[in-house]
Parts: C-alpha cells; sequence; structure tokens
C-alpha cells in the first residue's frame, strides 16, 4: 500500500534533506548545479531526437520459424510502413536462433556502403551488429530471451515533428541525496519483469540504501563491479499519476569506484515504451516499489506523449 505524504510534511523533509546535503558539501554550487541538471535534460531531449533515438522507432516485428516476407504490401508476415520502401522487399529466414535475410533482385538494400542480397544478421546482443538500410528506414535484429525480432527505425518519422517535450517537476536539490552503499559479494541475481510478460535475471553488485526524514529506503542495482555507472529502475507513489505507471530509471556513479555515494532523483527518466510502442521495457522489480512518492524528475500524464 502507498504512503501519502502531506505537502507539509514533504517541505519539511525537503528543508532537513537539504540542511543535510549542505553540510555534507560545504561548497555546493546551487546555480552550478540547477545549470547541470538543465543541461541532463537538454541533452536527454536531444538523443530522443537523434535520427537512432527512441522517437525514430516506426516497427517491432516478432519472427516466426522459418521463412517471413517483408515489404509495404499487406500480404506480408511483416509490413512495412507504406511509401517507405517497395511492396515486396524480400525474407528473413530464422533457424535455429540465428536470423538470415534475402533480398529481392530488384530492391537496393545496404549494409553501410554495400549493397546486400543475402546474408548473416549479428543481433544487437553481439558485437558488431547488422543494421540494413533502405531510404530513409533501417532495421537490425533484437534478440530477447530466445525471442527474436526486427526492429525498425525510419529517420524521417513522423513522431520527430509530433514530439512536444517531457515535463518535469521542478528542480530541487533536496531530491539530491547521500546514500550508503552495501555491496553484494558475489554479485545477487535479481528478477526483473519486462513489458512482454517475461521475467529477465539480471546481477546486481548491490543495494543503495537513503534516507527521507527518518526513514530509510533502498534500491537495487544492476550493473558490474567496474561499471562507471549502476542503474536503477524504480517505481513510488508518482507512478501513474504523475510520472510513468510502470516505474522510471535512473543512474548513479558507481559507489564502488568514487568517495562518495548521491541518488539524485531529478535525474530519473521515463522508460522509452513512455515514447513508443516499439520498445521491449523492462519493470521496476517489486523491491523497487518505493511507498512514498518521488516528486522529481521527469513527468508524464498521457497514455501518447506524442500530441496529434
Amino acid at each position: 500500500m502507498l504512503v501519502r505524504v502531506s505537502t507539509m510534511s514533504l517541505a519539511f523533509i525537503f528543508l532537513l534533506v537539504l540542511s543535510c546535503t549542505s553540510s555534507d558539501n560545504q561548497n555546493f554550487d546551487l546555480d552550478k548545479y540547477n545549470a547541470s541538471i538543465k543541461e541532463w535534460q537538454n541533452k536527454r531531449l536531444e538523443s530522443l531526437k537523434k535520427k537512432d533515438g527512441w522517437l525514430s522507432l516506426a516497427g517491432l516485428y516478432w519472427l516466426k520459424k522459418g521463412e517471413n516476407t517483408f515489404g509495404t504490401n499487406p500480404s506480408n508476415d511483416i509490413v512495412f510502413p507504406e511509401g517507405k520502401a517497395p511492396d515486396f522487399m524480400g525474407k528473413f529466414i530464422l533457424r535455429d536462433e540465428r536470423v538470415s535475410i534475402s533480398i529481392n533482385s530488384d530492391v537496393n538494400v545496404l549494409s553501410g556502403d554495400s549493397l546486400i542480397k543475402t546474408m548473416n544478421l549479428k543481433s544487437d546482443l553481439e558485437d558488431n551488429t547488422t543494421v540494413l538500410t533502405h531510404g530513409t528506414l533501417s532495421w537490425f535484429v533484437i534478440k530477447r530471451d530466445t525471442n527474436l525480432a526486427i526492429r525498425l527505425r525510419d529517420s524521417e518519422n513522423p513522431n520527430f515533428d509530433k514530439f512536444k517535450g517531457i515535463e518535469t517537476f521542478p528542480i530541487n536539490p533536496a531530491w539530491r541525496l547521500k546514500a550508503e552503499f552495501m555491496k553484494y559479494d558475489p554479485p545477487k541475481e535479481i528478477s526483473i519483469p519486462t513489458i512482454m510478460g517475461t521475467t529477465n535475471r539480471d546481477s546486481s553488485p548491490g543495494v543503495i540504501i537513503f534516507k527521507i526524514g527518518d526513514k530509510k529506503y533502498k534500491l537495487d542495482t544492476t550493473g558490474k563491479y567496474d561499471s562507471e555507472r549502476l542503474w536503477i529502475i524504480f517505481s513510488d507513489g508518482t507512478s501513474g499519476i504523475e510520472t510513468y505507471g510502470a516505474g522510471r530509471y535512473l543512474y548513479i556513479d558507481n559507489p564502488l569506484l568514487h568517495e562518495n555515494t548521491y541518488i539524485d532523483f531529478n535525474r530519473a527518466y521515463n522508460p522509452p515504451c513512455a515514447f513508443t510502442d516499439f520498445a521491449t521495457c523492462p519493470f521496476p522489480p517489486e523491491q523497487n516499489k518505493l511507498d512514498m512518492r518521488i516528486t522529481a524528475g521527469e513527468k508524464y500524464h498521457s497514455p501518447d506523449p506524442i500530441n496529434d
């Protein structure tokens, strides 16, 4: 059950935490901090709007064993966006958890600068993932568990023009919290559900522990002991109300590599599933569902943040 915290209580917590933050670092520069968060927010928007960013996604097609025809004609097994490619382009062949492609003789498809007709394709979990292009379209194989799919991008996706940005909570340094880190030795395997209805097993190097008021909270991280940053998937009392219903993501500097440990919720961001139906997002593990409201970071109000 989620605990509601009154506005007055939350204001008191903010003042308390802010005073603690200031005492931890006498050289804390509020203007510099606010500028750094704004810079991070701007870079976040720029990354979404890149030609290979999440807004470029135009399709996700799960492959069946054997041959999968593709093109823009509706009779194909995989139907690319109308007007973006020929009616019949060729076929993907899935055998023994490997994917190859065969292109029709009258269709031009590039791998880098080279025209190809047949090719074995490396997935996103392999080095040198194979990316093929035709016009404004590009595609590659993704692997999730034992399932394989074609992820399609369009560098001229209409979503770019429709995107109106991301609303955020006001920047508040009180949500930059001094924390402790408890290392798991050996790393702990944690269960992470996905939008596909599956559950992944991921490695957690440790748990980050922080206080809001007098109450301690903790979140499992994912990554490796030597990763520069560790990743956190969490939800809280704002999820599904002011923020994305399935939770948000956050990076922290790896406490095993840095002298001080902080968790900064002003950098909490929406998963790609908030912007496209063609992502395969992980959701918060059960232990990372916080029973209080985190009024910091990115907001989310609409089932479709790309406004028509």
